[in-house]
């Protein structure tokens, strides 16, 4: 099997070990309204575009109940405008400060490019997030050859339109040769789309949420247990193959 591109997801998978920066952020944003909302409930729609995430949040009947409680009426359009507005300065703020490289990206990214294999790049942040974002990765050693972001195009996540961006942007096809490695279902689903193979990883990803600390703590057999419960949800999101980190992937690689 030849294989001509890799597109990556960001937070939970390249960078921001467990996802931090997204769930804190919609946590301040919701608490900006007098609403509280709880990391796993945070979590929840993670993978989305930051706006779909937030009507997904509404959408959750416990939020909406406390949204209803707080606000005097169920949340409507402009609502999720106005959570929207004030989560993207949030977002800004804090993703920078989660920006480090998952640990063996950095190798695996090294690989990659002296296989002649062409890296790109989707993300549910928005391209004024990522502004933010770039210049710390780029100090890292990683500048990819393609970004899309979730409002570069009209549609993304979960349809297939990031992907066939990415296409475009790296002059690469047909869609079995490009990987797509993805933390959620929602990033997973649009590789799946674009008629990708697809690579999920569990342990850096949102479905743990382990920041870096947290996940050093575990030993060996904890690390595999937890990756032995994620892997059968992504599975059935749509990824081919599940592993612990982008840290494993050129061994898949070089088997495929």
């Amino acid at each position: 099997m030849t294989i001509r591109a890799v597109i990556f997801d960001w937070a939970g998978t390249l960078i921001d070990q467990g996802s931090c920066a997204p769930t804190a952020a919609f946590q301040r944003c919701f608490a900006t309204f007098g609403v509280d909302i709880s990391l796993t409930e945070a979590r929840g729609p993670m993978g989305l575009p930051k706006r779909a995430h937030i009507e997904a949040l509404l959408a959750n009947a416990d939020i909406a109940a406390r949204w209803r409680s707080q606000q005097g009426k169920p949340a409507v359009a402009s609502d999720i405008d106005a959570l929207y507005a004030a989560f993207l300065p949030i977002n800004e703020a804090i993703a920078a400060d989660y920006a480090d490289l998952i640990d063996g990206a950095s190798q695996t990214l090294a690989w990659l490019t002296a296989q002649g294999i062409k890296i790109g790049t989707t993300t549910g942040y928005t391209r004024s997030i990522m502004e933010r974002v770039l210049p710390r990765v780029a100090a890292q050693g990683f500048e990819p050859a393609s970004l899309v972001c979730s409002d570069d195009l009209i549609e993304t996540r979960p349809s297939p339109l990031a992907m066939y961006q990415s296409f475009v942007n790296l002059a690469v096809y047909p869609p079995e040769t490009v990987v797509k490695v993805d933390d959620t279902a929602p990033g997973l689903a649009e590789g799946r789309a674009a008629g990708c193979v697809c690579v999920a990883v569990t342990l850096s990803g949102n479905a743990a949420a382990l920041d870096p600390q947290a996940l050093a703590a575990l030993n060996e057999d904890q690390r595999e247990d937890l990756h032995q419960s994620l892997a059968p949800a992504l599975l059935a999101a749509g990824a081919d193959y599940a592993l612990q980190s982008v840290a494993e992937l050129p061994d898949l690689l070089a088997e495929l």
